[in-house]
């Protein structure tokens, strides 16, 4: 408790530092809470540092057993030990050598926070061993049929365990601020390949037996597990790609240029710690673009479009080898440091590697996205904050593109103030110092104020430290970035409202993303002929990029335009990336008839979707099982 108090005095020392008692309402409200609320763990008394897992992978009934073991660090005074668990059931625990079982005790159930697993333990008490499996509705493991997946040959399990989901599959002390080495032995069915956030095979066992090993220290919410007809395609040295066999060699295609990425990651904030950068891209269900999990990047199929055009979701992943999995955000409620982090380096590394114009096309649109989250929140909403509260609540509620985009806009701010030469040097200091660590925000304030901001406190208010961590909607210092590739796009669409013919635009060279802007600024009425002039001419409502699809769908939806609609249909039946799906069930949702026809067609898709995609979606569409 003490440990606790001191820090969130630092969080207020740190407001007040930055505020010299002026700027005002906002910083006295500030209340950082270090000890994380999303777990019933008190590592302050009692962490674990370290887990031996040995698993059974189960198809047949959908379930992973085994045994978990658990090393402990006592840090204070405590007789018993604290875990999180959720949708599993805890078959026997043990304590060290001793082979007979200890009474446990199982919390009350909550559908976010699971149930906390308490464990007498004696002061010499050094490892627990938790005997479990899990339930065939945990909600961090995705378990699919062959039908949906792309070789339809044999099943597939992927794990996600962020935010809080690894308690799902894992007893374990489930906080971003705990960080734990591990091993494992995980047994599959023979012919299959497992792959876990570690040291990983690239052959198939004859055995189906893996053995596995993460020696760096991360949080758990980066315990990762896939099983399925997986094989392996080198990229260089140090990178490598995973797929289905049918999509290994287009993935490897796509992700050619990883290791270039790697060397320009490097080249700006210091070596790549974790040995091996990998990629796996699963099945369509998978609910994010990526997850960054360490050695191991889990892709979605979705960004194989082909040209190499969404390719900075592996830089975004990358990135977060360094901002997130390096320097972690200690709770959830920070976790901006590590999302507005990572979109900085990710457009940092597509500068480096395509120019200036490139990244700045990257930056223009997360710019209309943060707008357009904004004005559908509303600019007084406190989770437009970068620092926000989830207490109470499940901390995927925290996943917007705020801490993503206006993290990227706040310390692009301070990019342009202190000059790249001098921010740059912060940020690789920054990341050298605070390496295998977690972050809070005010701890973050602090670090600023004295290596950048030197505590001048004018300067402090000058740049609005305050507001944009602390504050809602933008702070009137944002950034504005300014495409001249993006300059282009809009003189053919005035053109296009000036008579010209689609088919007679000058397009060549464009990427994905000048057709995102192209679909964004189109005239806000558009007929069903001038929809299918657009469409006969570009062939959007074919195209084999989920992007393009998603935006096209969202004006299809908006005036009408029938002729789509069938292959938006297709879409939101085989993919469930939560990005790309949410935005066409909200405007769907919007009218009786859309809503109508988003249920018939969920009905039929929410059997594909992973958890997370299926609770974004049930609170859009009202859904009730």
């Amino acid at each position: 408790m003490l440990r606790c108090f001191k820090r969130l005095c630092l969080a207020a020392a740190c407001a007040a530092l930055l505020t010299c008692g002026t700027a005002g309402k906002e910083a006295k409200q500030v209340k950082e809470l270090t000890r994380d609320v999303h777990t019933h763990a008190r590592p302050e008394e009692i962490a674990v540092r370290h887990l031996d897992l040995d698993v059974q992978v189960d198809f047949d009934a959908r379930q992973i057993r085994g045994v978990a073991s658990l090393e402990l660090v006592h840090n204070g005074p405590a007789d018993s030990v604290i875990l999180d668990v959720r949708q599993m059931d805890i078959h026997k625990v043990t304590l060290d050598d001793d082979p007979r079982p200890v009474q446990f005790r199982l919390g009350k159930a909550d559908p976010v926070m699971g149930q906390a697993l308490v464990i007498p333990v004696r002061e010499q008490t050094r490892t627990v061993h938790v005997t479990y499996a899990t339930h065939p509705d945990a909600a961090g493991i995705q378990w699919l049929s062959p039908d949906q997946t792309a070789g339809k040959r044999r099943p597939f399990l992927y794990s996600q365990s962020q935010p809080i989901l690894a308690r799902s599959w894992v007893p374990c002390q489930d906080s971003p601020g705990i960080r734990i080495t591990y091993r494992a032995t995980v047994r599959v069915p023979s012919g299959m390949l497992a792959l876990m956030s570690a040291r990983n095979p690239q052959k198939r066992n004859p055995s189906g037996e893996y053995h596995f090993e993460m020696p760096q220290p991360v949080p758990p919410y980066l315990l990762a597990l896939a099983v399925g007809d997986i094989d392996f395609q080198p990229l260089s040295q140090r990178s490598g790609v995973y797929a289905e066999p049918p999509v290994v060699q287009k993935a490897a295609w796509e992700f050619a240029e990883t290791e270039k990425m790697i060397q320009a990651a490097e080249a700006l904030y210091g070596p790549y710690r974790w040995e091996r950068y990998d990629i796996l891209v699963l099945p369509p269900s998978f609910p994010f673009g990526g997850m960054e999990n360490p050695r191991l990047t889990f892709a979605t199929p979705t960004v194989l479009a082909g040209d190499r055009s969404l390719t900075s979701l592996v830089a975004h992943e990358l990135a977060h080898s360094w901002s997130g999995n390096l320097v972690t955000n200690a709770t959830w409620n920070d976790f901006w440091l590590n999302e507005g982090f990572t979109t900085y380096f990710e457009r940092r590394i597509m500068e480096a590697l395509y120019g200036r114009s490139y990244s700045e096309m990257l930056a223009q649109l997360g710019y209309q996205d943060l707008k357009a989250t904004i004005k559908q929140m509303g600019e007084k909403n406190p989770d437009t904050r970068l620092y926000v509260d989830l207490a109470g609540r499940d901390p995927d509620e925290g996943i917007t593109n705020i801490p993503y985009e206006k993290g990227y806009f706040f310390l692009r701010m301070l990019e342009e103030h202190f000059g790249r030469e001098r921010w740059d040097a912060f940020l690789h200091e920054y990341f050298d110092t605070f390496a295998f660590q977690s972050m809070t925000t005010a701890r973050f304030i602090q670090y600023l104020n004295e290596k950048l901001l030197k505590g001048d406190a004018a300067l402090a208010r000058k740049l609005e430290i305050v507001n944009w961590v602390y504050g809602t909607g933008l702070p009137r210092n944002c950034p504005v970035p300014h495409s001249a590739e993006f300059q282009k796009v809009e003189k053919q669409i005035a053109a296009w409202e000036n008579g010209v013919p689609a088919e007679s635009l000058k397009v060549e060279g464009w990427t994905t993303h000048h057709w995102l802007h192209f679909l964004r600024h189109l005239p806000p009425s558009l007929s069903a002929a001038r929809m299918a002039e657009l469409d006969r001419a570009f062939h959007f409502t074919t195209s084999g990029n989920s992007e393009i699809l998603c935006q096209w769908f969202q004006l299809a939806i908006e005036h009408g335009y029938q002729p789509a609609f069938p292959a938006m249909e297709r879409y939101l039946t085989s993919i469930g990336r939560r990005k790309l799906v949410r935005p066409l069930y909200e405007k769907l949702a919007a009218t009786p008839e859309g809503l109508e026809k988003a249920r018939e067609i969920y009905r039929r898709a929410r059997p594909l979707y992973h958890a997370i995609t299926r609770n974004t979606i049930d609170r859009i569409l009202n859904w009730s099982s």
